[in-house]
């Protein structure tokens, strides 16, 4: 069974081909995609693309054209859950898109022709990723060059891997009012989301479309508010891209 391991971002997937024995490059609708054995197990790794057209067209081509029998998805998003903190890692429970509105026709984010606005992940796959995140975690303090959380030195400031609800939209959420706005609106209906992104709900719909398991990880690097630009570049490289690599390489030794 060959897995597809989706990345947001470059250096994520970078490090993870360097793991790769027998690495083939393939072109296909635009996209780069990386053949493989990753500790032994066959592998296809891609680069998402930014926003929710671009990632279900890389999911869709990693089923039709590579036969992948599960897709695991790595990124970042903006921390809006309480207590979920830069440095923190979600592992998505299920996905909603937080900017879908078919009203009046259909009830507010819920998703025409499927009669709910929230597409559950897989359980099993889920459960082995957020073991592997907690191990992750755990572990992080001095190897990443992270620190406690800000607001407290306390041990119970150490990261976490949170399990709940993920939003994704087209649309980078970055000023504390909009995030305060969609999170309060959100709950409000009983969503109680954790973070924001702008993919995973597209890779949550065509792998439910397919049949195909779907499990879905995200580092925090904001708060989804007017700070979610500083020291981007550094958080990915230092921090996120690592995370990617030591999840991934657990989760591929529990499958």
């Amino acid at each position: 069974m060959t897995t597809a391991i989706l990345s947001a971002l470059p250096e994520e997937q970078s490090s993870l081909v360097d793991h790769l024995l027998h690495p083939q490059r393939v072109m296909h609708a635009g996209r780069a995609f990386w053949l493989g054995d990753l500790q032994g197990r066959p592998v296809v790794l891609a680069l998402s693309g930014i926003g929710k057209v671009a990632a279900a067209t890389t999911a869709t081509a990693l089923i039709e054209r590579f036969g992948v029998a599960r897709i695991v998805f790595t990124g970042v998003a903006g921390g809006v859950g309480d207590g979920v903190n830069v440095g923190d890692v979600v592992v998505a429970q299920d996905y909603l898109q937080h900017d879908m509105d078919a009203s009046p026709l259909f009830p507010r984010w819920e998703v025409p022709g499927y009669a709910r606005s929230r597409l559950v992940c897989d359980t099993a796959l889920s459960a082995m990723l957020l073991e592997a995140a907690r191990a992750c975690v755990s572990g992080a303090r001095g190897q990443f060059g992270l620190k406690y959380a800000p607001q407290s030195t306390s041990e119970d400031a150490l990261h976490l891997a949170h399990h709940g609800l993920v939003a994704s939209g087209d649309r980078f959420v970055s000023a504390a009012e909009e995030s305060h706005r969609l999170r309060a609106m959100l709950l409000g209906a009983g969503h109680d989301v954790l973070a924001v992104e702008m993919e995973g709900a597209a890779v949550a719909q065509v792998c439910h479309d397919y049949g195909i398991p779907f499990a879905a990880v995200r580092t925090i690097s904001d708060r989804a508010d007017d700070t979610a630009h500083v020291d981007f570049p550094l958080f990915v490289q230092t921090v996120a891209s690592r995370y990617a690599e030591h999840m991934v390489l657990a989760l591929m030794h529990k499958l």
